[in-house]
């Protein structure tokens, strides 16, 4: 892995780069492995850390989109599902198969729920998982223990995948890293640079030391999601909005809610999306919501409402035999969706708004790509990489990506999420001395961050390296202190620097106890 110090020298030789990405979510990183792996000179920046916004707080899942299949996005669903594939292939330590159940009430939902998931197989072809299953009352039962089962008639199985979204953002990283891509968090846009009314690179600062950088680029990609439409403002004052914010809120609970290695799938719930509780990391993941947020736009850290949680617990407590309460929840958060917002649909019903992503270059040759989902990163990444080289005129090169194993890939199946690394890790002064007894991360998986994953603040330890403060973040509160000695150690932090790092991991922990969110 480059030191940061050798990545921001590259920046002060002047060199032109060939693509300048901006953004360092799921589009941008994935955009930057696509663009090194064609042999494009390539940057890639991001405000604060890697996945830091929409990308950290997804359902964990890569999958086709079992409710589109009711839309009639037939296309949509069938790309997505050739996606899921490559990812279950390209990064099997942080990709996994996961069986989901629906529940039915009635027989006319059970019929109607085996017709539609049929179809999702057919829609698979041959890199379909595993055939979907009608499932009669005793068999759902012993799927999901923890379900009601009062008037439960049967239901069905399929399956999809499941992963964790920060580390396969780091991962991408890792990778477009290898390739030959320089890759900056805490290095913010102030300003785009152009020649003749055309884009030709941007001012970059580096938020720790406040050095101002200027970059030249032959293609500049916007890649920055929810913040999409603010970055295209600095291009054109008067571009018309291109997205309509829409909330999703998860909570996590303890495994005892629904013990088990399968999901549950909820296809009805009273604001017309579906309700996951999912099996992760040693937890239950319950999600989604879908709110209208113009409000948020601007925001970092989007925090869930009073609402969204009791929406949640109320749609939990109606299907689970022990119901959910506040006082149950050892995390929550939110995430801000970056929905294509079409010139005639009703902004008032995020819900029905398509994930599908959309490319746009602007009269100055700013190239935005908006939209999208997890699961169809890489496709979105050719795609806007395609555009990329056709503005810029760029060499011809085709793109390698859908076999491209990416870092860390086994030679062997495996389930640790560090891949060829779990070594490197193991053998850091440490690995025997856990953060927290709840927590299953070790000190030495910090230093593994600080070293070779471009951690730079605790919060990024927390949130991103480590997964602490999605499993429980009273947890993740008490490690704070812990990890700030450890980067000290490490990096030689200076004691003000570790002081605002620790307030401000302290103020996310917070952010994250359900108990104390009264919004």
């Amino acid at each position: 892995m480059v030191s940061r110090e050798d990545s921001l020298a590259t920046l002060r030789d002047a060199h032109p780069w060939d693509i300048l990405i901006i953004g360092g979510g799921a589009s941008g990183l994935g955009a930057a492995v696509d663009a090194a792996a064609r042999g494009y000179r390539t940057l890639l920046v991001e405000a604060r850390d890697f996945a830091s916004g929409t990308s950290m707080c997804s359902t964990k899942l890569i999958h086709g989109g079992v409710r589109y299949l009711r839309q009639g996005d037939l296309g949509m669903v069938r790309d997505a599902l050739r996606e899921r594939a490559c990812l279950l292939r390209n990064a099997p330590h942080l990709v996994h198969p996961l069986a989901f159940v629906i529940p039915a009430w009635g027989n006319i939902d059970r019929l109607t729920f085996t017709v539609g998931l049929k179809l999702y197989d057919l829609l698979a072809g041959c890199e379909n998982l595993d055939a979907s299953r009608c499932l009669n009352r005793q068999e759902v039962i012993a799927a999901l223990p923890g379900l009601r089962s009062a008037g439960l008639c049967g239901g069905v199985r399929y399956w999809d995948g499941q992963f964790d979204d920060a580390r396969l953002a780091i991962t991408l990283m890792r990778t477009a890293t290898d390739l030959g891509a320089t890759c900056l968090n805490y290095l913010p846009v102030t300003r785009l640079l152009k020649s003749v009314d055309h884009i030709t690179g941007a001012i970059v600062r580096d938020a720790e030391t406040g050095e101002e950088f200027e970059i030249t680029a032959r293609a500049v990609i916007n890649a920055t999601g929810v913040h999409g439409d603010s970055l295209r403002r600095l291009d054109d004052t008067g571009a018309s909005p291109l997205l309509t914010p829409s909330q999703g809120i998860h909570l996590v609970v303890d495994a005892d809610f629904l013990p088990g290695r399968q999901a549950l799938m909820i296809p009805k719930t009273e604001d017309g999306r579906v309700m996951f509780a999912i099996p992760w990391q040693g937890k239950v993941l319950l999600g989604t919501t879908d709110t209208p947020r113009p409000d948020l736009q601007q925001l970092n850290d989007p925090q869930p409402l009073a609402e969204e949680i009791d929406f949640l617990l109320r749609t939990a407590s109606g299907v689970l035999t022990r119901p959910p309460t506040r006082a149950d929840i050892r995390s929550a958060f939110a995430g801000l969706r970056p929905l294509i917002h079409p010139e005639h649909t009703d902004a008032k019903n995020t819900a029905a708004l398509s994930r599908e992503h959309a490319i746009l270059v602007s009269s100055s040759g700013l190239i935005t790509v908006a939209g999208g989902k997890w699961t169809t990163y890489r496709l979105m990444a050719e795609q806007v990489i395609d555009r990329a080289r056709q503005v810029a005129d760029l060499p011809a090169a085709p793109c390698p990506t859908r076999s491209l194993a990416l870092y860390g890939c086994p030679q062997e199946p495996a389930t640790d999420a560090y891949g060829t690394d779990a070594p490197l890790v193991a053998a850091l002064p440490g690995h025997d001395r856990p953060l927290h007894p709840a927590l299953p991360y070790s000190e030495a998986m910090v230093r593994f961050a600080i070293r070779h994953e471009a951690a730079r603040t605790i919060e990024d330890i927390l949130a991103r390296r480590t997964r602490a403060l999605f499993l429980d973040a009273a947890a993740a509160g008490t490690a704070i202190e812990r990890i700030a000695q450890i980067f000290g150690e490490e990096l030689h932090t200076s004691p003000e620097r570790l002081a605002a790092m620790v307030a401000a991991a302290r103020q996310r922990a917070g952010d994250f106890m359900a108990q104390t969110v009264i919004k």
